[in-house]
């Protein structure tokens, strides 16, 4: 059974029995518990990301003894380690201090709706309300914040903050430094390859089948799983399925990304959600050369096509934004950002957009009928369309339809910054239902005992699109809930 599913595994077997060659192995029962456990933990964490990481020191820290965390990387992070970091709390110290309305009754409104309501509004509603604990419980565990909130890409309101440090990196170097301090393992090159269940679609989850050094090894669970091992958005052939515009694009995710531990959960009965919803962000051209990343801060920064024409609102919806791209000739846009706005990005983006520069991808002009040279389009194109921008700055309307909160910072101030783009797979929305104990649902509408699960392998917090800003709320905040949960359990 090492490194196939319980679906594959009945599949091959039934192939074999057609063609009269049925192996050996295949005559045990696939589901069957493994006849000997290796090892014995209280709790095992599956992925070494931020919603994992932040499981496995809250079960750790309310009195769970004995959490194993397994990642099949040789490095702890997953999708965690490449997000800008940006995270979406309404806090209330942060929103009154730079005067802007805000709520987490808002922030769930918001969340819903940015989803076409295909979220949980339990789910949504529990998130936000406990968002602002999380960002302290991330400030307890070691992160620093930015002193500053802002509107991210793709998050319609001013609401998220960045960690001072590298970006989402800076999430994973605090939380596995606790790691070290409680005691928990993170182990590496571990890849769960099947999760061991009573019966099958029945009873409850006893343990992992995970490989390491190249042998199988059984560990059982006494309390319970917790699944954090992300979403599918590196699986080209997979996102292809729900999604088939999406397949020959490239990604923003770390390699690991792939989905494996999905399949494993439905093929033990878990309901699934959502999964035809795939989240797209601007990246790099797929030529192999580092790009620059200009388009965080949304008051700061407009879209042209090649053209130098804009085409989009920026402050769009995610999905929106996508499908107006990947409709631009070659699907390729510009992003153009003046020197305050080029500036903002230094903290979280400094070091890409350094070597964007170098690269050449970073173009860089003391003049817009410049810079329109250097993007080989009509300086007079360009200018035009900056002047009409900075004109709908002075008026607070925009053709384009960009909400006046958001036309509050003209192109004006010399160098600009110019850097191609396209859309790539960033986030799949879809994955296993959840409830609000992080609890795993099966297809009958039951809980899984012993199964919970957090981050983006659930499909019910994000709806359609996903808020920019979310990610890094949904996966610390679930996270936590999860570890909570089976905390809980444990002293049953």
């Amino acid at each position: 059974m090492s490194g196939i599913s319980r679906r594959q595994f009945v599949l091959t077997a039934a192939m074999a029995g057609v063609l009269g060659a049925m192996p050996a192995f295949a005559m045990s029962d696939p589901f069957a518990a493994p006849s000997r456990w290796d090892r014995t933990v209280d709790v095992i964490v599956i992925g070494a990301g931020g919603a994992g990481l932040a499981a496995a020191v809250t079960a750790k820290e309310a009195g769970v003894k004995d959490v194993l965390v397994l990642e099949k990387m040789p490095y702890p992070g997953g999708n965690t380690l490449r997000a800008g970091g940006g995270f979406n709390a309404a806090v209330k110290a942060d929103y009154e201090k730079a005067g802007i309305k805000d709520s987490p009754e808002l922030h769930a409104s918001q969340t819903l709706a940015a989803g076409d309501y295909r979220g949980n509004p339990e789910i949504v509603r529990k998130l936000t309300a406990l968002a602002p604990e999380s960002v302290q419980w991330l400030k307890d565990h070691g992160v620093k914040f930015e002193d500053r909130i802002y509107q991210i890409y793709g998050g319609l309101h001013p609401r998220a903050r960045n960690p001072l440090g590298p970006r989402g990196s800076t999430y994973i170097i605090a939380l596995t430094d606790v790691c070290k301090r409680e005691g928990i393992p993170v182990e590496l090159d571990s890849k769960v390859v099947n999760i061991v269940r009573e019966k099958p679609f029945a009873g409850r989850v006893l343990g992992v089948q995970v490989e390491q050094g190249g042998k199988l090894v059984n560990v059982r669970a006494r309390t319970g799983v917790i699944v954090c091992a992300g979403g599918f958005a590196a699986n080209a052939k997979l996102c292809g399925l729900h999604d088939p515009r999406l397949e020959k694009l490239g990604t923003t995710n770390q390699p690991g990304a792939t989905g494996e531990v999905l399949n494993d959960l439905v093929d033990l009965g878990a309901q699934t959600t959502c999964l035809d919803y795939i989240q797209c962000i601007p990246g790099g051209l797929p030529d192999g050369r580092k790009y620059p990343n200009l388009f965080t801060h949304v008051d700061r920064f407009i879209f042209t096509n090649i053209e130098g024409k804009r085409f989009i609102n920026e402050d769009a919806r995610r999905d929106v934004l996508r499908d107006a791209m990947l409709a631009q000739p070659e699907m390729i846009a510009w992003t153009i950002v003046d020197a305050d706005g080029f500036e903002l990005q230094k903290n979280s983006k400094g070091p890409e957009n350094e070597a964007a520069r170098k690269e050449g991808t970073l173009k860089i002009a003391n003049t817009i009928e410049e810079l329109a040279g250097l993007m080989n389009v009509k300086p007079a194109v360009l200018k035009e369309t900056i002047d009409a921008y900075n004109k709908a700055v002075d008026t607070k309307k925009d053709p384009m339809g960009r909400a006046p909160s958001m036309l509050v910072n003209k192109i004006i101030k010399a160098p600009f910054y110019a850097g191609q783009v396209t859309m790539k797979r960033h986030h799949t929305m879809g994955g296993v239902v959840i409830n609000t104990n992080a609890e795993v649902i099966d297809r009958d509408g039951k809980v899984i005992p012993s199964l919970w699960a957090a981050g983006e392998i659930t499909g019910v917090v994000h709806g359609t699109n996903r808020v920019g800003g979310n990610a890094m709320a949904d996966i610390f905040t679930y996270g936590r809930v999860a570890g909570q949960s089976a905390a809980r359990a444990s002293r049953k």
